[in-house]
């Protein structure tokens, strides 16, 4: 059993900043996907961004592109999501995800971990 527990997330004003940071434990392979999802107050759960640990190939969704950073440190079983330059829109509830197809996906039925989900808030 793998176990996904998100970190980072909180209120930031329109422009700032935040880290969030997904911790695994427990089965963790290189071959595996780590992803970002988030769902916003009456929308449906969406694709972010997504890294393979094995060589750090990263995916993005357009609606974040030049302001989301996905890394990871393998050694850690860590993902990151730098969010920057944060927009009123990009309130969400923000999910971890695992996803052992060694490609990355962004359909959220791909992915068979998930972890508890961080809150984040930017106000205009």
């Amino acid at each position: 059993q793998v176990q996904l527990e998100e970190s980072g997330g909180g209120l930031v004003q329109a422009g700032g900043s935040l880290r969030l940071s997904c911790v695994a434990s427990g089965w963790v392979y290189t071959n595996d996907v780590a992803a970002w999802f988030r769902q916003g107050p009456g929308k449906e759960r969406e694709f972010v961004a997504a890294i393979k640990w094995s060589d750090s190939t990263t995916r993005y969704a357009e609606s974040v592109k030049g302001r989301f950073t996905i890394s990871s440190d393998v050694a850690k079983h860590t993902a990151y999501l730098q969010m920057n330059n944060l927009k009123p829109e990009d309130t969400a509830i923000y999910y971890c995800a695992r996803s052992p197809t060694r490609r990355i996906r962004t359909a959220a039925t791909e992915y068979d971990h998930w972890g508890q989900g961080t809150q984040v808030t930017v106000s205009s």
